[in-house]
This record gives C-alpha cells, sequence and structure tokens, in this order.
C-alpha cells in the first residue's frame, strides 16, 4: 500500500484507529487531506480507513503499521515513507494499569507517550522541513503535571496509570517548547493542545468517562493542523481553539533537561 500521494497536501495521525484519532483522521480527509494512520492493529487500521473513505468520499487515505514504543519501529516506518509530509499531529497514548517495559526496558507508558513524539518529530522532521511551511501538532491534555526527571520511569516510585499519564502530558508540553525553538527558523509550527473530554478507551482506563463525541474532541487538534489563523503560532498550548498560557514551558532549563534526557535513549542505543 503507498504511503502517501504527493499531489495532495499530507498528514500523518499516530493512534489513527482510536477515537480521537479516527476522528481527526477524517476531519482531515474531508478538507482534502492525503491521510496516513499510524497504528500497531492491521484489522483497526483497514476498518478505520475503509470508514474514512466511505464518510468522506477521499481515497487518498492509507494506514502504516508502527510500534511507537520502539525507536527501530519509527525509524522504519521512516524509511519505508516516499513522498511529501506537511502535517504531522502526535496522538497516540496508553494508559496500562500496571507497569510494564518495552523489549528495550523502558516504561512503556513514557515510552509511548513521551518518547514516541520525541522520535517521530526527530525522524520526520527532515522531511516537513523540506515540505514547509508545515505543523506538528502535540496531543497532550489539561490533565497534567508531577514530571519527576530523576525518575520517568517509574522506578523509584510507586506506579499508577494516573501518576503516569499526567506526568506524559507534561512532557509533551514541554517537548513541544523545545521543538518550536528548534524549528521555528525552519517555519515548522509545533503546538500542543487538549482534545477535549471524550470517552475512549484512554479516558475509561483512567477511570472517567467523556461528555464529548470524538469529533469534538478532534476540533481543536485539526484547527491547529489545518487554520490560517494560527500558521505563525509555535511552541503555544491550547484548549477549545484558545490558547492557554502553559507554566512548563516557563522553566527552560528544565525544559532543555527533559529534551536531553529524550535524546540519550537513542544515543544509548547506538543510533
Amino acid at each position: 500500500m503507498p504511503i502517501s500521494d504527493s499531489s495532495f497536501k499530507s498528514a500523518a495521525v499516530t493512534g489513527g484507529t482510536g477515537a480521537i484519532g479516527k476522528a481527526i483522521s477524517r476531519q482531515l480527509a474531508s478538507n482534502g487531506y492525503s491521510v496516513t494512520l499510524f497504528s500497531r492493529d492491521e484489522k483497526k487500521s483497514q476498518k478505520s480507513v475503509k470508514d474514512i473513505v466511505s464518510a468522506t468520499g477521499n481515497e487518498q487515505v492509507d494506514y502504516q503499521l508502527v510500534d511507537l514504543s520502539r525507536l527501530v519501529s519509527i525509524q522504519d516506518l521512516r524509511c519505508r515513507w516516499s513522498g511529501r509530509l506537511d502535517i504531522l499531529i502526535n496522538n497516540a497514548g496508553i494508559t496500562p494499569k500496571e507497569r510494564k517495559e518495552t523489549p528495550e526496558g523502558i516504561e512503556l507508558q513514557f515510552a509511548t507517550n513521551v518518547l514516541g513524539y520525541f522520535w517521530m518529530i526527530q525522524e520526520f522532521k527532515d522531511l516537513l522541513i523540506e515540505f514547509s511551511p508545515s505543523r506538528i501538532i502535540n496531543v497532550a491534555s489539561y490533565w497534567a503535571g508531577g514530571l519527576d526527571l530523576n525518575d520517568l520511569e517509574f522506578e523509584q516510585r510507586p506506579y499508577s496509570n494516573g501518576a503516569a499519564y499526567r506526568q506524559s502530558k507534561q512532557a509533551d508540553r514541554m517537548l513541544t517548547v523545545a521543538f518550536a525553538d528548534r524549528l521555528k527558523q525552519d517555519n515548522v509550527m509545533v503546538n500542543a493542545c487538549h482534545p477535549g473530554d471524550v470517552n475512549s478507551t484512554l479516558s475509561n482506563n483512567l477511570g472517567f468517562g467523556g461528555h464529548q463525541t470524538p469529533d469534538q474532541g478532534a476540533e481543536t487538534p485539526v484547527w491547529l493542523a489545518t487554520s490560517p489563523a494560527v500558521k505563525n503560532v509555535t511552541g503555544q498550548y491550547f484548549e477549545r481553539k484558545q490558547q492557554v498560557h502553559c507554566p512548563y514551558g516557563d522553566d527552560k532549563q528544565k525544559v532543555e533537561s527533559l529534551f536531553q534526557i529524550c535524546s540519550q535513549y537513542a544515543d544509548e542505543a547506538d543510533i
């Protein structure tokens, strides 16, 4: 299956088969984008692509399999990619109730929710620069906080999926600032947002429901990805299409420390 068609503006959505990710992908397809869903599950991917094509009439929708908790899988994805990329939406997230590790020995929620965002941007930034002006949207959350730079993988603290999730979303908001500073000169805009309170597998795993539909949850990420109103805005955090001050980006030293720690995970693997 081809990954993208250079005649369309191209968008990629991680976690594209989930409640919010599928809605984001469908709305982008409705706006005429070529859309690629990134997912670990082939059957869900096939069904999601079929549903989106049927709903939008846009046949420039496909998928690629990738395990976002593993750098080697993301690198393999990058090697398979052909054509342009204008929009990258980092949306995938997990909330395992027990502490688990990747085959590389990294705590799974940190690997997926934080390093997955970091590695996707690092691996695809050359393409986003080539086709700039381009945009990166990091789907975060207003439920963020508790980041401990000395215990990012919950090796010292008792693990809870809620605490690990909140930490990962704070990290995503901080990395948004770090990447925005680095990529602004290349005309790549990087912003983060809270998608809304959507009833999803992720929210249910955290013990919550949600009063918004997936399409409502997708509105802010899609707006950030496509609206002319924010074409020159970078390094910011949004809720309900409104810019909200993010205190986690104010401590530049802590932001830079997190960025360097994330960089070391690749360095230590000799990649």
